[in-house]
């Protein structure tokens, strides 16, 4: 067969091909080239599914006569005419193949009237010849499209449409999809006559709140985490649900990236590593973000529909977002944790105003122990955990779920367990709340904070040697007065032993390096906290370390406690009542029990 070139229809026919998946592609298509004439309003109407009618109308700045017909040919376009243009793209549509694709498997009439033009006019074109015909029409300033009967000549792509509640489905979620991407625009679609959705157009926080209601529920819109990170020309903002609603299936997962609608496996890659550890793997989150940068440091052109872009810092932009979304999440949980502490609990903290002597002399029975009725649904957590026996190797941990008889039996236990270990002889504990052990040794009570548990874990670790440095891809930095700024100075040297780097740069302090492994915590408030430190003592400056490394853990499972637990007793220099004297409370237990379930 020689080289020629291919017919007009031929080839707009395999561009379809590309571009016109379904009907839900042609709505996208024609939507987007409403948004980019400046519309305000967009009413689509559709019917059976797509199959037999779509039309989009919009009064946007229209199409004057003299390029209606132009409009329908492959590659005319108004939105980019170089190459400095063609990477600095601010519209949604710009390759010219939309109307000239639809048109050559569908049959479309384009009706335009641009406000200073005193007549409306009409092409029309079927994908049989491609030839355009023009004729007036009565019509308001703006723009109609009108599709019929999509694939009427090509059987072979007709006969995979789906059902038309399938399909009808699908242009849903666009409408969808886009309304979230343009609150400044109003949306409304029909289906066979009947109004389906109507997003009305959102000029302030509250009607947008309406819009995400409407959209994305009122739990999400009530709940969400709220993002509004930046960093040089980069910003991330939107929402987040929270992680104590994931579920296996969420039909709110929406990406933006300069409002352009993304299916991009590093943005989608960015946001499963944040959610790593967070949530389990077979869940998901809902969320909508909306990703910025400049118009240069993003390349549209590497897809027929725009679903995937390609980033120049594809590296910095993961790293970005990852950052944005652990920071917001590690916030979330900070919050979480202050708002569920228990109040009337002091800090644990080495305080020896602590050691209070331990009152009555004699211990409570449990029938003398006064607990009030309004509150015994609190004991609904109590976890009784056992050290392990000598003759076996493995950690054992054993819960129960009890009411307020079986917490008087665990009570009972506590006090005359005789389970002993070589690791935690004559030691027995409950894991009281989250946050909290009730440790008896003897006949003394204490209440251990879990992330004393951890910060001594820590500490054990950093005097074998602190991890190796490892860079920021973005760096943090933190304001700072002059006084700040010369004491940051002298604590260089100090903190480059633990393998933190800092600098400074004007009136901010940069950290550019952090021990490796330690990204996903929030180095903002480390950093500061660090710098507070009045004197620049090393093992100061690992106290305070591993004291905000263990404040910001968080979801500590009932294995990983009796793994910190077991590890506290192997690793003590002391005998093990010393040793709980330095980071744990003692307390009359019976106060504690009345405190507790208050």
């Amino acid at each position: 067969m020689p080289i020629q070139i291919l017919p007009a229809r031929l080839a707009n026919q395999i561009a379809a091909g590309e571009v016109v998946e379904r009907p839900a592609s042609v709505v996208k298509e024609l939507i987007e080239n409403s948004l980019d004439s400046g519309a305000s309003q967009i009413d689509i109407e559709i019917e059976k599914g797509g199959h037999k009618r779509i039309v989009i109308r919009d009064n946007g700045s229209g199409i004057p006569q003299a390029e209606l017909g132009l409009a329908l040919s492959r590659h005319a376009t108004s939105k980019i005419s170089s190459l400095d243009e063609l990477e600095h793209i601010a519209s949604l549509g710009f390759r010219g193949e939309a109307l000239a694709s639809i048109s050559s498997v569908a049959r479309l009439s384009l009706s335009s009237k641009p406000a200073e033009q005193h007549d409306a006019w009409q092409a029309q074109c079927e994908g049989r010849d491609m030839e355009v015909n023009l004729t007036p029409v009565a019509h308001p300033n703006g723009t109609s499209v009108e599709v019929l009967d999509l694939f009427f000549n090509t059987p072979a792509r007709r006969k995979f449409l789906r059902a038309e509640k399938t399909e009808f489905t699908h242009i849903d979620e666009i409408i969808r999809r886009i309304a979230l991407s343009r609150f400044d625009v109003g949306f409304s679609l029909k289906h066979n006559g009947k109004v389906v959705r109507k997003y009305s157009l959102a000029e302030n926080e509250q009607a947008k709140k309406r819009r995400l209601v409407a959209i994305c529920g009122k739990d999400f819109s009530e709940q969400a985490i709220e993002l509004n990170s930046q960093y040089q020309d980069f910003c991330l903002s939107g929402w987040l649900a929270p992680p104590d609603t994931a579920k296996p299936q969420v039909d709110c997962q929406y990406f933006y990236v300069n409002g352009r609608m993304m299916r991009d496996k590093l943005l989608n890659h960015a946001v499963r590593q944040a959610l790593e550890g967070v949530i389990s793997p077979e869940h998901q989150l809902a969320y909508v973000l909306y990703f910025n940068l400049e118009l240069s440091q993003v390349d549209v052109n590497v897809h027929p529909a725009k679903h995937e872009v390609r980033f120049h810092q594809s590296r910095l932009v993961h790293d970005f977002i990852f950052r944005a979304l652990s920071d917001a999440l590690n916030q979330y949980f900070n919050q979480s944790r202050a708002a569920n502490h228990i109040q009337d609990l002091p800090p644990v903290a080495p305080n020896h105003d602590y050691m209070l002597p331990l009152t009555p002399e004699r211990e409570p029975q449990v029938n003398e122990v006064s607990l009030p009725t309004k509150s015994l649904a609190n004991l609904q957590g109590f976890r009784r955990y056992q050290a392990p026996s000598g003759n076996d190797n493995r950690p054992a941990l054993t819960h129960t779920t009890v009411n307020l008889g079986q917490a008087s039996q665990a009570y009972q236990a506590l006090m005359t367990s005789s389970v002993t270990s070589d690791v935690s002889p004559n030691v027995d504990f409950l894991r009281v709340s989250e946050h909290h052990l009730l440790i008896k040794k003897a006949k003394h009570f204490y209440i251990l904070a879990i992330t004393a548990l951890i910060e001594c874990q820590l500490m054990q670790d950093f005097a074998h040697g602190m991890p190796v440095s490892q860079p920021l891809l973005l760096p943090i930095s933190i304001e700072a007065d002059a006084q700040q700024l010369a004491h940051a100075g002298t604590m260089q040297a100090k903190l480059a032993e633990l393998n933190i780097d800092i600098a400074w740069q004007g009136k901010r302090i940069i950290l550019r390096k952090i021990p490796a492994g330690m990204r996903e915590f929030d180095w903002s408030v480390i950093l500061e906290r660090l710098l507070n430190v009045k004197v620049a003592d090393l093992e100061a400056l690992k106290q305070c370390l591993a004291s905000n490394l263990a404040l910001q853990q968080s979801n500590v499972s009932d294995n990983d406690v009796l793994l910190l637990w077991q590890k506290f007793c192997q690793q003590a220099t002391k005998p093990i009542e010393q040793q709980l004297a330095l980071v744990a409370k003692k307390v009359p237990f019976q106060q504690w029990l009345t405190e507790y379930v208050r």
